[in-house]
């Protein structure tokens, strides 16, 4: 084992051009998703777990979104998903051209199959208690380069697709595009994803606490790598900013709102 940590210590050697630390445009996104996700999550729950809405929602059928059918009916809570999903489709839009733009995409993909042994080495360290030795400002060590690129390239897009064929946005008379992609694959997918996402976010942010929470904050929050206290503060209140958020999802709340877009009943 000792020469096994020794060959693949847990470093990803990083492309020569990959850039060096976090531009500002990176921290709003990363808080950006964060709210959004932890807000899907919330409301994706309620939705399979609900059995008695509070209220219902229906588009309003006039205007340029006339329809010949009946629009249909959909609990308020699978109205509050749908429309954060549509924030995550928008903001993740704008995050992964930023990401090709700036290069920092280079940050979070492997550059070689080395990654694999490395990232084993490192989930060593970690279960040993002996935390990987790196500098997160420069590199990533290769197991957090694997679960940032599966969150990112995979688990994100997994999400969306899924989610897309699942909403009302899918056309529904198109029957062999149906049958190649079933809803009833897309609902068996969905799910796991949200509980990888779940599972993703216990972890990371047990370990940028447990590892070094005030270099790590500052790196995630405030852009910076001088050893500051100025990313706790900045987590600190975007912690506040969430769970005010979260406190608020509540259907006292958010029916004045849908209310803009559509009609309201009990039934």
């Amino acid at each position: 084992m000792q020469s096994f940590l020794e060959a693949y210590p847990g470093v990803a050697e990083p492309r020569a051009d990959t850039p060096v630390g976090f531009p500002g445009w990176l921290g709003w996104q990363h808080f950006f998703n964060s709210l959004i996700v932890i807000l899907l999550i919330r409301s994706g729950w309620q939705v399979r777990t609900t059995q008695r809405p509070a209220a219902y929602w229906t588009r309003r059928n006039d205007g340029l979104l006339k329809t010949k059918n009946a629009p249909k009916k959909i609990s308020l809570d699978l109205w509050f998903h749908l429309n954060l999903a549509a924030l995550l489709v928008v903001n993740g839009a704008i995050f992964y051209l930023l990401l090709f733009i700036t290069g920092q995409w280079k940050r979070l993909v492997p550059n070689g199959l080395d990654v694999f042994p490395n990232a084993a080495s490192t989930a060593i360290q970690y279960a040993s208690l002996h935390w990987p030795t790196e500098n997160g400002w420069v590199n990533y060590n290769a197991l957090q380069l694997l679960a940032y690129f599966a969150t990112v390239f995979i688990a994100a897009p997994l999400a969306i697709l899924t989610g897309v064929r699942m909403s009302g946005a899918w056309p529904r008379n198109t029957k062999r595009l149906n049958t190649i992609y079933p809803i009833e694959l897309a609902r068996k997918v969905h799910f796991p994803v949200m509980l990888y996402f779940v599972g993703f976010i216990i972890v990371h942010v047990t370990l940028v606490l447990a590892t070094g929470a005030r270099n790590n904050l500052n790196h995630m929050y405030a852009m910076r790598d001088d050893g500051s206290w100025i990313g706790l503060g900045v987590f600190a209140a975007s912690v506040v900013v969430i769970v005010v958020a979260w406190v608020g999802a509540q259907p006292v709340f958010l029916q004045p709102v849908a209310s803009l877009t559509g009609n309201l009943s009990r039934r």
